[in-house]
């Protein structure tokens, strides 16, 4: 009797590089249950991972939901999808009502138990596992995963609501997924978690991101470390020390200051303000020579005045980021921010918002454009629709700092030297040398 073939199984997956560290431990987790596919045409089963930060995120899930069951699952009857992240994790049982087309929702915190999931709505047997497998390297970077949920109180945030509290991962667990993805062919790793500075709390009474980075830095074959979300108030005086000393620390700093104006930050439930953060960059940029700044910024929160909208403006200005997101406040259902007084019209948020965004978009491609004449490593990720070879230099975080455009062809995964002869807004056009 021939052999069932296995189920295909693809993932889509929406949000943030944390959501693509869940979807990576997901597809591991179902090796030699299932076979992974890339296209969903050719699947059994779609596991939508779907991200509910904010409004908008959530507005995109849900018509991505609906694209799939109204294209995709509609074509064949025997297709299955399920739901899994932050939206079933935000809103619950109150998704099985509203969509009785999707066959299973999955929450952030029992993605573990996927394969049985599948298995049930596929109604078919698999074989289980009590030891999960390794995450592959997507590429020549792949995101590292350190803790996860948050213990603050932003009062404009969801994520301790879909997330938990917050939990660092076991230092050995974190130094051995790291060891495999560069044995599986990363060059680059960049650490995650809603709240990466205060890694170590949990376990050892205090954050100690530093002596994490140094351990990490020590990894055989790792080229490039990457630090994401840094709270500023974390920003030690030995992390620092860690990222100067090491050359594979790469001289690149995400700190989410989110605003400047210090009552609006204590109506954030944060601390810092215009001054004191304007200290701490002042402090990284002597102490990291030629560092790249990269931050969030909320416009429009409640209770902004145009006071406040101007010293946020000013700050940009004078401190002169290299990168800066920039989000019109959205007021989330359940948030203490989301009922407080003084709500900014939706008009004006937007307003602020794009007129914050010019200015910091100014002056980001102003110290883009400073680079030209210099010689950069970068580090090759592959060619773009026209055949271009693209990579990015330490500077430049994936998928949201801007590319190099390359001269030459080069192996996926080498890290040249290239002399930068143009730029393009946030990209550079580089020879390699």
């Amino acid at each position: 009797m021939p052999r069932r073939p296995r189920p295909r199984v693809a993932f889509v997956t929406l949000g943030c590089p944390k959501n693509e560290v869940d979807s990576d431990r997901m597809a591991a987790s179902l090796t030699g249950a299932f076979d992974l596919v890339a296209d969903i045409d050719a699947a059994d089963a779609v596991v939508l991972n779907t991200c509910a930060f904010i409004r908008e995120a959530t507005e995109e899930s849900i018509a991505v939901i609906l694209d799939v069951v109204g294209e995709w699952k509609s074509a064949n009857a025997a297709r299955r999808l399920v739901v899994t992240g932050c939206l079933p994790s935000r809103y619950g049982s109150d998704l099985s009502d509203s969509m009785p087309e999707v066959d299973a929702f999955v929450p952030v915190l029992e993605e573990g138990r996927l394969a049985e999931v599948l298995a049930d709505v596929l109604d078919v047997s698999v074989p289980t596992t009590t030891l999960p497998a390794a995450r592959l390297a997507p590429g020549p970077s792949a995101y590292l995963q350190i803790s996860d949920g948050c213990h603050r109180s932003c009062t404009f945030c969801v994520i301790p609501s879909i997330r938990g509290d917050y939990k660092s991962r076991p230092a050995d667990e974190i130094l051995a997924e790291a060891r495999a993805l560069v044995a599986g062919g990363a060059r680059e790793l960049i650490l995650i978690g809603q709240d990466t500075s205060s890694w170590g709390r949990d376990l050892h009474g205090q954050p100690v991101l530093a002596a994490l980075v140094q351990a990490l830095a020590r990894v055989k074959g790792l080229a490039w470390l990457r630090l994401m979300y840094v709270q500023p108030g974390e920003i030690t005086p030995e992390l620092l020390e860690v990222m100067a000393a090491s050359p594979v620390v790469c001289r690149y700093l995400d700190m989410p200051l989110q605003h400047a104006s210090r009552d609006v930050l204590r109506r954030m439930g944060r601390r810092g303000d215009a001054s004191e953060y304007a200290r701490l960059i002042g402090v990284v940029r002597d102490l990291l020579p030629g560092v790249a700044l990269r931050t969030t910024l909320i416009a429009g929160f409640p209770g902004e005045s145009r006071e406040d909208s101007k010293r946020l403006l000013d700050f940009v200005r004078k401190t002169r980021l290299d990168y800066v997101g920039v989000f019109p406040y959205s007021p989330e259902e359940g948030t203490p921010a989301a009922v407080m007084p003084d709500q900014v019209p939706k008009r004006t948020r937007i307003a602020r918002a794009q007129r914050l965004r010019d200015t910091a978009d100014e002056i980001g491609f102003e110290r883009v454009a400073a680079l030209v004449g210099s010689t950069l490593e970068v580090l090759v990720e592959g060619v773009d629709e026209e055949g271009t070879t693209v990579g990015r230099h330490r500077g430049q975080a994936p998928e949201i700092d801007g590319i190099v455009l390359l001269d030459t062809p080069c192996a996926v995964g080498a890290i040249v030297n290239a002399e930068i002869t143009g730029s393009l807004g946030y990209d550079l056009i580089g020879e390699v040398r």
